[in-house]
């Protein structure tokens, strides 16, 4: 029997051709990255949303990524207890417990487990530090690396795309992301049954905080997005793709042009669900405004400089219990 969902959880069922799918390789191989841009263009307008194709990713890593993320999260809780991101402090690195990161806190409670990591710092500071391993599980540190770096070479690809997009030059935002603050994340999200509402879910509306996401989900589905008309359209999982999406950073760097789009998680599958997803951001110190190219006499700058540390802290500290009570940078 299928479970009541309420009302203001409704989806509509689409084709994933709502969301645009993209080939990238010739972003890729480099041999027309404009081409890709032009297309990014497009999607960032109208959707915010995109699935990409030829990008370049073994599937095999992808495969032994999502082995290691289910052997994570069928660890006992005790052994997971002892990885608790508080005790990453500022680093915001290891497991989150259901119910420790909510992302719309004033209507939901995510019903989601997570483990953070990544690239590796002696020191902590806000987003950087060591990272929290499971020592239970042989091979997952190396996965995660591996992961890790397969992402950032990706990543860099479509940051490279998006300011070609602009008519700005490919490596425009390579200053402000020599040492970027990133989240590799693995997350796995337990069927609901009965009647859901929007108290409970996957994990509540919210948009993304940094620069781009690199999102891969597995066949079970649950994502839905929010489109300009306000409806709740479906991304349902397509093979040997990603997904990816933009985030505040860029709809304060392109004046509003392109902007960061409402999504959340809703499993109702009756099947576990598991999704990999990567956060790509700038560094801490890195100010944020309004390129050359989105600002006019017509159209001026609507966002008052910012750096994407303190932005990104703000939005953790609301999310994140054991650092309401720290000062960023204490």
């Amino acid at each position: 029997m299928n479970p009541v969902i309420d009302t203001r959880l409704a989806s509509r069922q689409t084709t994933f051709r709502e969301i645009p799918i993209i080939d990238i390789g010739t972003l890729v191989d480099g041999s027309n990255p404009q081409a890709v841009a032009d297309q990014i263009r497009h999607v960032c307008e109208h959707v915010g949303f995109m699935y990409i194709q030829n990008h370049g990713v073994p599937q095999a890593l992808i495969e032994r990524m999502y082995g290691m993320t289910r052997a994570f999260f069928a660890l006992p809780p005790a052994v997971k207890e002892k990885l608790h991101v508080m005790y990453s402090g500022q680093t915001m690195r290891g497991y989150i417990p259901f119910y420790a990161e909510n992302v719309d806190p004033g209507n939901t409670r995510d019903f989601k487990e997570c483990f953070d990591f990544g690239e590796h710092e002696d020191t902590v500071s806000p987003f950087f530090g060591p990272n929290l391993m499971p020592d239970e599980l042989p091979g997952f540190r190396q996965c995660c690396e591996d992961y890790h770096a397969v992402m950032m070479t990706l990543a860099r690809k479509l940051v490279s795309a998006i300011a070609l997009s602009l008519d700005l030059p490919a490596d425009y935002f390579s200053a402000l992301q020599r040492k970027p603050v990133t989240i590799q994340r693995l997350l796995h999200y337990p069927p609901q049954t009965g009647s859901v509402s929007q108290e409970e879910i996957g994990i509540g509306a919210h948009t993304d905080y940094g620069f781009l996401t690199i999102l891969s989900q597995d066949q079970v589905g649950g994502l839905q997005v929010r489109n300009r008309a306000g409806e709740w359209v479906s991304a349902p999982p397509v093979e040997g793709t990603f997904i990816v999406n933009i985030g505040d950073l860029v709809q304060t760097f392109t004046n509003d042009r392109y902007l960061s789009t409402m999504h959340r998680v809703i499993n109702n599958t009756g099947a576990e669900r598991y999704s990999v997803p990567f956060f790509l951001d700038l560094d801490f110190n890195a100010v944020v405004e309004p390129v050359p190219t989105c600002v006019s006499t017509e159209n001026p700058a609507r966002y008052t400089p910012y750096t994407c540390g303190a932005h990104k802290y703000e939005r953790f500290s609301a999310s994140y219990r054991h650092l309401q009570a720290v000062p960023q940078g204490g």
